[in-house]
């Protein structure tokens, strides 16, 4: 006899958040890429909900800066450029630095596990004879939900997310452009998530979110290299 609690059905809440999520990944690994226009009805087709709850999904994107709705023509993925998202990568490395200092918990032993699985990960794609860019950017989606788990702090979460998933599109970007390597740009991720996993096996969060910070810092300059404007 199966004494295993039956699911439970999902919620409004859930099924918003379930649909929410899934078009944040999409647009984050650009299989929605910028300035694809987004068609409610069949994306309230594909989930199977009415426009109303889908257009609420849409709004939220929207305040996310990934999204921009204009009236009477449609909603369109927003553009991604270096220039614009300099200011969005100065606030991303102060809130990094808040990560170890508001609401720090150590990662239990699911968390740690996800987190060394991704190091392995991007290990293998460091050697792979065609590592893809998308396949990093699904790497680089997982750190950082797995990583910023160490805080409590809600409203810092939210706000790390926002600015994270304004600028992960670029990386993608430069990628699909030839301007950075792919292998290369993966095994250096990888060393950064060894580095992150040292301080946090002796439960030193606050050096673990400075090292992760540091790594923001310097792929940052890496990117501006690439694409020739390193001031």
């Amino acid at each position: 006899m199966d004494l295993d609690s039956p699911p439970q059905p999902e919620t409004a809440r859930d099924r918003f958040e379930r649909i929410h999520t899934d078009l944040q990944t999409r647009i984050c690994l650009l299989d929605y890429p910028p300035g694809a226009r987004l068609s409610e009805q069949a994306l309230a087709e594909e989930f199977g909900v009415s426009r109303t709850p889908l257009r609420r999904v849409l709004v939220r994107l929207e305040g996310e800066g990934l999204l921009q709705s204009v009236q009477g023509v449609g909603t369109f993925v927003t553009e991604v450029s270096l220039e614009e998202l300099v200011p969005v990568y100065e606030l991303r490395l102060e809130l990094a630095d808040l990560l170890g200092r508001l609401g720090p918990q150590q990662p239990d032993a699911g968390l740690w596990a996800r987190m060394q699985e991704i190091g392995d990960l991007l290990g293998e794609l460091a050697d792979s004879p065609a590592p893809e860019g998308r396949r990093f950017g699904e790497l680089n989606l997982a750190f950082f939900r797995a990583f910023h788990q160490i805080t409590t702090n809600a409203p810092l979460r939210v706000f790390s997310e926002r600015l994270f998933f304004q600028t992960s599109r670029l990386w993608l970007k430069t990628m699909a452009a030839g301007e950075v390597d792919v292998a290369t740009e993966a095994r250096i991720f990888q060393h950064e998530v060894g580095e992150v996993l040292r301080p946090l096996a002796i439960g030193d969060i606050r050096s673990a979110t400075l090292i992760h910070r540091s790594h923001i810092s310097m792929s940052f300059i890496r990117m501006k290299r690439a694409a020739g404007r390193l001031d």
